[in-house]
């Protein structure tokens, strides 16, 4: 029998190594990416899908089984209490300027000082700057002896120095710099979980920022407290309702504030905390195991007393790296709504539980429609709460 000539054993098993080319790289995680395209559209392009071919990393299913096997023994015990939060600066936070009033006109020095809203001022002359009240004796000793200040800023992630020259308030009789300051917050929010041996914890599942600057708080310490809920302003379309809740100081501290990310606040407890519906600790599931679909949140409506409410699961993203919006949920339990109106302010931090598995917890509310919002997933709290390690094996060295 004649052999087939080359060119001829080429033509024929071209279409074979086309047909094996595509089975080969149209990939489960392509696939995979292809319908996860299908949830909320909003928070999709907030968190794109890498493209599954990138040389050095893994694909989102391979990532998932890593993370899987380091979470596949973690049980947390779910929250839902409410909480006060208290926050002390690291440094003292400029939140304003003023005019002071001079025997030449009204200026505000720690404006042409170049100041922002916003910076925090962290050392004046070389003295580091713990509180606000650190500050005053510094300021009218150089102000006397006619000196201008020497103040190191943080701006961001950045250090910078400028001069600052006090000016004489003739109404007030005393030496100004023109700046509103601020070395406390406080608020309140929603334990999202506790691990029961470390003691560690997660809440809020967002960051704090400073209310009139909008910016993260850069911490130096602080405290959550046992707080009670006393009543509820109800959320409606482009208002957003609020938990009012008292708390007492250091009085009912149960745990401090270590860290405040992206993500929530963290620390460690330092009490016992009482749970109505579960003292037993409860698996975690990743962000690929999250079903659109029935699911119920912990939250405190009145007093401390902790309940379930149903929720839907309209959409979830398979995250392959943390990120905030990773779920959308709506409230669909027909006497959280009449109570609430929906998602409110102070609910940050209730847990999601799903199938008898922690998710996530609420972090937002749509302004719009206070029924439905944002939530984060489990996993990304988890690692800041260092209760798991970072999964760093995508990473990719330039």
């Amino acid at each position: 029998m004649q052999r087939p000539g080359k060119n001829k054993w080429i033509y024929l098993i071209s279409p074979l190594l086309s047909l094996v080319f595509m089975l080969f790289f149209i990939s489960p995680s392509f696939i995979h990416a292809e319908t996860s395209m299908q949830g909320y559209k909003e928070v999709f392009q907030d968190h794109p899908i890498l493209p599954f071919f990138n040389k050095g990393e893994r694909t989102n299913n391979e990532n998932s089984d890593k993370q899987y096997q380091d979470l596949e023994d973690v049980r947390i015990i779910p929250g839902g209490q409410s909480i006060g939060v208290q926050l002390e600066t690291k440094g003292v936070l400029v939140v304003g300027h003023h005019k002071v009033k001079e025997s030449e006109g009204t200026k505000s020095p720690g404006e042409a000082a170049k100041i922002n809203v916003g910076d925090t001022i962290v050392e004046i002359n070389g003295q580091k700057i713990n509180h606000m009240t650190d500050i005053k004796p510094i300021v009218d000793h150089s102000g006397k002896e006619n000196k201008a200040l020497q103040v190191k800023l943080k701006r961001g992630d950045k250090f910078m120095e400028t001069n600052l020259q006090p000016v004489f308030d003739k109404k007030e009789k005393a030496y100004k710099i023109g700046l509103y300051i601020r070395d406390t917050a406080a608020g309140i929010g929603t334990m999202t979980f506790y691990e029961p041996k470390s003691g560690k914890y997660g809440a809020l599942g967002h960051v704090i920022s400073d209310m009139d600057t909008k910016k993260p708080i850069d911490i130096k310490q602080g405290s959550i407290i046992h707080s009670s809920v006393t009543s509820i302003e109800k959320g409606d379309n482009g208002l957003p309702g609020e938990k009012q809740a008292s708390f007492q100081t250091q009085e009912k501290r149960i745990g401090n504030i270590t860290k405040n990310t992206d993500f929530g606040i963290f620390g460690k407890l330092e009490k016992g905390v009482n749970h109505e519906k579960y003292e037993e600790s409860f698996p975690v599931a990743l962000s690929h195991e999250v079903k659109e679909g029935p699911a119920k949140i912990l939250t405190v409506v009145d007093g401390e007393k902790i309940e379930e409410f149903e929720v839907e699961i309209i959409s979830s993203v398979p995250q392959k790296s943390a990120s905030t919006k990773g779920m959308v949920i709506q409230i669909t339990d027909p006497r959280l709504l009449e109570v609430t109106g929906g998602i409110v302010q102070g609910m940050s931090g209730s847990p999601i539980i799903q199938n008898d598995k922690i998710i996530g917890a609420v972090t937002h509310v749509f302004v719009n429609d206070p029924t439905s919002g944002y939530g984060v997933h489990i996993e990304w709290m988890l690692e800041d709460a260092d209760i798991i390690e970072p999964d760093n094996d995508n990473e990719v060295a330039a």
